[in-house]
């Protein structure tokens, strides 16, 4: 289990809940009243009906669906949409898979378009004290240093993530506290019947959701990083992050209520509310916020992603660890595709005003994914009866499709961006699909029944000596099997002597940080298999892995490993072992349908441009041999050639 799910409630921990955790959702208060506002004329129903529809749905969507229920579906103090799946998947027979992938993807999307839309919000503060300043560059100039600066890791300037946010969230609190004393009758706008009539007796009030919902869109996020705080640092400071975010939109509100203008012209009420001697500071402040907000969504893709690989959503691709510290990955590749779709973000839209229209669109699918997901987990783990799921169903369904419907009429503004999600969800789901279809392919056979086989080989002197350890990882999760396709390997041509055998099964767990084995002695000193139990957060390591258990199990004087010898020389210390990796390729010899055909084709293009296994698993060359077998799935039947 993650450490941090028990971890006690201290000052320390809650800081850190809020350095990490509402970066997203905490940096709304900059766009959200602005984009409802709009060039709409300034009344009481636009404002009133405005800041009720937030207050109350912080209060559904964030308070009653993520930090009461969906909090509670952490997988061993781990959350996400992957950690969620794999909690349920069991339940779901194959039916929850295109839900995740579209989470995940839709998830992924908000890594490109949060980090701009914050960031531009936060500096354009600087035209009510520079008029006509071109904000821009040095919006690019923040996201590319933002995105440089990932390979070195967050672990340093992370301690200050925390005060940076609680004073952040101060600043909410005293701006909206100082205008609301200026008319206190905003308070009435929490009532929700404010919001019903905008709805419903404002001309296009529905549309207005799509506008409302930017106040929760780092819901999703928040569950994200459960895994780095516990749920019960993150339920305290949210009451505090509630209290901060609301009082700031009544005082946004309040304000806009006492200007006597018709319309905004163009203004952020969020600066707006700042006395004029503050406003540097506050575009300070707030351009940190965003930075904070952005790591955040940075740092949730790079974990995602980790994720994804382990549970075979997605090709696997180079992964670093910047620091020592648990958790914390690099992902380059990960990396430079947000950075590039966070600049074309800003280049074509320009400003927040434009990026407001165009957000909203991919978190509400997230959201609905998770509310899929969520209600397996309700009735099948949490075994509450089906009627009163059936009702919180009802409930979510209704205010999610709702916003799904307001956030539609974005698509025009955001068409473009369809075909970053769309690559996304189908390499997600060749990738997934694919390999179902390869592994139907394989065939086991038992390995006890090819032990006397294996044993006659290692002691028949005629044949050369391979290595003295030889080991071939293997995907047959049942202790007595391997692929007929690594018997082959070792005795088709040229067999493979070997003083030991290995089969080193990988294992990958539902938790998060699973890391321990197995030892199945099959023949005495002979034929060993290895089970690895690695938790689908951990980053295999198999070399590392082996060389440690061959140590702990010749220390422990196991197997005789001890006394024999292990093909270490005066000349050299190191112990002589090898690894085979079988490389499979489409044969000439397939003839596919349609659908298969783009699959596996699709998936082997992909499996090129990928990390190859040896890299994937921690393996070093000099100690690897690549064998490429071809596959045929599908033989040619109608072969007619005919001889002259």
């Amino acid at each position: 289990m993650n450490p941090s799910t028990k971890q006690k409630i201290t000052a320390v921990s809650l800081l850190v809940a809020l350095g990490i955790i509402y970066g997203d959702i905490g940096t709304s208060p900059l766009y959200v009243m602005k984009a409802i506002i709009g060039d709409k004329p300034i009344n009481e129903l636009l404002v009133y009906g405005g800041v009720s529809c937030v207050f109350w749905t912080l209060t559904f969507q964030t308070t009653l669906k993520y930090i009461i229920l969906t909090l509670s579906a952490d997988n061993h103090g781990e959350g996400g949409v992957f950690s969620l799946y794999a909690l349920v998947k069991r339940f779901g027979k194959g039916k929850l898979v295109i839900p995740t992938i579209l989470g995940a993807t839709t998830l992924l999307a908000d890594g490109i378009i949060t980090p701009p839309i914050s960031v531009a919000s936060a500096v354009e503060g600087l035209g009510d004290i520079i008029p006509n300043i071109p904000t821009i560059p040095i919006v690019i100039v923040i996201l590319s240093g933002l995105f440089i600066f990932q390979r070195f890791g967050t672990q340093k300037v992370g301690s200050i993530f925390g005060p940076a946010m609680f004073i952040w969230f101060s600043m909410l609190l005293v701006l909206g506290v100082s205008q609301i004393i200026h008319h206190p009758g905003i308070i009435k706008a929490l009532n929700p019947m404010y919001g019903y009539e905008l709805l419903t007796q404002y001309p296009k009030g529905f549309w207005l959701l799509g506008a409302v919902f930017l106040c929760t869109t780092g819901a999703e996020a928040l569950y994200s990083d459960l895994g780095h705080c516990g749920k019960e640092n993150i339920r305290l400071t949210w009451i505090f992050v509630k209290i901060s975010l609301v009082v700031n939109y009544l005082g946004q509100s309040a304000w806009l209520m006492n200007q006597g203008k018709e319309f905004l012209d163009g203004r952020n009420p969020f600066y707006a509310i700042m006395p004029h001697w503050f406003l540097l500071a506050g575009v300070i402040i707030s351009t940190f916020a965003t930075i904070i907000a952005s790591q955040a969504l940075i740092s949730g893709s790079f974990t995602l992603i980790n994720e994804a690989i382990s549970l075979n959503f997605w090709p696997r691709v180079t992964l670093k660890n910047p620091t020592n510290l648990k958790g914390q990955i690099y992902i380059p590749s990960i990396n430079n595709i947000l950075w590039f779709g966070c600049i074309l973000m800003i280049l074509y839209f320009k400003n927040s005003t434009n990026m407001e229209a165009a957000y909203g669109f991919s978190i509400t699918i997230a959201m609905m994914m998770t509310t899929v997901l969520l209600t397996y987990y309700l009735v099948y783990i949490k075994k509450i009866h089906k009627s009163w799921v059936t009702l919180i169903l009802i409930v979510f369904a209704l205010i999610e499709v709702s916003f799904f419907i307001a956030n539609v009429s974005k698509i025009k503004e955001r068409w473009m961006f369809l075909f970053f999600e769309l690559f996304i969800f189908m390499v997600m789901y060749v990738w997934y699909y694919s390999r179902k279809i390869n592994n139907r392919f394989v065939k086991f056979i038992n390995l006890v029944e090819q032990t006397s086989l294996l044993k006659a080989l290692s002691e028949d002197d005629a044949i050369p000596k391979y290595a003295t350890h030889l080991i071939y990882l293997s995907k047959a999760d049942r202790t007595y099997e391997i692929e007929e396709k690594i018997i082959k390997s070792i005795f088709a041509k040229q067999p493979k002597r070997a003083d030991i055998y290995w089969f080193f099964h990988i294992n990958r767990t539902n938790e998060p940080f699973t890391l321990n084995y197995e030892v199945i002695e099959l023949l005495d000193d002979k034929v060993i298999k290895i089970v690895l139990n690695i938790g689908f957060r951990v980053q295999p390591k198999v070399e590392l892995y082996f060389k440690k258990i061959v140590q702990d199990l010749m220390s422990k004087k196991e197997l005789n490993l001890h006394i024999r010898p292990d093909g270490s020389t005066k000349y050299n210390s190191e112990p002589d072992f090898k690894f085979i990796i079988i490389e499979k390729f489409l044969s000439a010899e397939n003839e596919f349908a349609m659908k298969e055909g783009f699959l596996l084709h699709s998936y082997y293009w992909l499996k090129n441009l990928s990390l190859s296994d040896a890299k994937a698993f921690g393996l070093d060359k000099s100690d690897v041999a690549i064998e490429n077998v071809p596959i045929v799935y599908q033989p040619m039947t109608n072969l007619q050639l005919e001889r002259k």
